[in-house]
């Protein structure tokens, strides 16, 4: 790779990793730490402290068809830019709430933030800058971001005992508007538009769709990718109730529980690894199986230590490795250009569906025991593998007719 691109590449990534760190520990990962502090202060109980996450969650799911197309039109640094400045209010809200409503205004203000930074708009950041070579740096990018929790709560609680929680979301905010601000706007790499889609592996170069086959696309992967989030998004808080109903002592429930954070990161680094030029369509196949065969074995595990392992590895993996495909599936299908609109769509099923996931899978779990949880998670997963191939399909087919096209070309000319 030459310097410059190299140098290009860890800019970028140097700037969206603090930026998405910060923006994730000063959001959504902060009442893990928070939360539990703040309810007595504000006279609150905990259960509507922590509601702000749902209400986050639906506004940032909601807010997100709206970041497409500011993203199309003004580019994804001055949207990022924008979710600063929202970060920056909704956080000085919290710091002076002194009741519900300003509470919940200040989550929801949060929530807006959060459809114009969190995610999809820093990924279509890196496909502004690098097209169809982006998803390395996406991964690496992910790597980084999943050990937002593992930075800011830390911090948070640190600054806690030494400030209080009002200071701590005041210097939250000034951070957002004079740190995250300008290396959006001043150091984020400029989108290079010379960067050509044809030089990309054929597996990663968009392809030539009907208007409708563009839309029959689009539902296959928001189908797909909703299925996915739900399940691993919902099953996370409940895996260690999962694994005590499924006869695991509790001190193993919370080490394999532990375990699945570490393992889905080092899915995303090993997909970084072997992956590099290919589709990200292959990655969702590959993390789904990986799902499925998760939860086949789990309605057969029986207590057994070996097989909890190994559930917990396939899932860990197979989690990790959809993550990626998610933030990636657009290019399979759209150009750069219409990559973070597409993204964003697809974040308001995704966004909708974890608002709701957590809550479906603790109701499951305690009212009807693990392997109902079991098989629902299987048979959802089977049917966004099943999407998948669809889509696949689709794709393969659209190629093989471009290609007898252009051989057809190539034939008359010949004449």
């Amino acid at each position: 790779m030459p310097a410059s691109k190299l140098s290009r590449r860890i800019q970028t990534v140097s700037v969206l990793s603090i930026t998405q760190i910060a923006a994730w520990g000063m959001s959504f990962d902060m009442l893990g730490v928070m939360g539990r502090v703040i309810a007595p202060n504000l006279g609150l109980s905990n259960e509507v402290v922590f509601s702000g996450l749902t209400i986050m969650m639906v506004l940032s799911g909601l807010g997100s068809p709206i970041t497409g197309r500011l993203l199309k039109r003004y580019g994804a640094a001055r949207v990022l830019g924008a979710s600063s400045i929202g970060f920056a209010i909704g956080l000085a809200l919290l710091a002076v709430a002194n009741d519900l409503y300003l509470y919940l205004l200040a989550w929801s203000v949060l929530g807006l933030a959060g459809a114009l930074g969190l995610s999809a708009p820093a990924y279509a950041a890196v496909v502004e800058r690098q097209g169809t070579h982006a998803k390395r740096t996406v991964t690496i990018l992910m790597l980084f971001t999943g050990l937002s929790n593992t930075i800011f709560w830390p911090l948070l609680s640190f600054s806690n005992a030494t400030i209080g929680w009002r200071m701590t979301f005041l210097a939250c905010a000034a951070f957002q508007i004079f740190i995250s601000l300008p290396l959006y706007l001043f150091v984020l790499p400029k989108p290079q538009s010379i960067l050509a889609e044809g030089d990309a592996s054929p597996e990663m170069a968009p392809i030539e769709l009907s208007p409708a086959g563009r839309r029959r696309a689009f539902w296959l992967m928001a189908a797909a990718t909703t299925i996915s989030t739900f399940v691993t998004f919902g099953l996370a808080p409940s895996l260690i109730e999962l694994f005590k109903q499924s006869g695991a002592s509790p001190m193993l429930a919370l080490q394999l529980g532990s375990a699945r954070g570490a393992l889905g990161i080092s899915a995303r680094f090993l997909d970084m690894l072997l992956g590099r030029r290919s589709s990200p369509i292959v990655s969702a196949i590959a993390g789904l199986l990986m799902l499925v065969a998760s939860f086949l074995l789990m309605l057969f595990a029986g207590g057994s230590t070996p097989l909890l392992i190994l559930f917990i590895i396939l899932y860990g993996f197979g989690s990790g490795v959809m993550a990626v495909a998610r933030a990636l599936l657009p290019l399979a299908v759209f150009s750069r250009a219409d990559y973070g609109q597409q993204a964003a769509r697809l974040s308001l099923p995704q966004n909708l569906a974890n608002a709701i996931a957590p809550v479906f899978f603790t109701a499951l779990l305690d009212r009807h025991g693990a392997m109902p949880a079991v098989l629902f998670g299987g048979v959802m997963t089977a049917t966004g593998l099943a999407l998948i191939l669809v889509l696949a399909l689709q794709i393969k087919r659209a190629r093989d007719s471009s290609f007898v096209a252009c051989d057809s070309v190539s034939l008359e000319l010949a004449k």
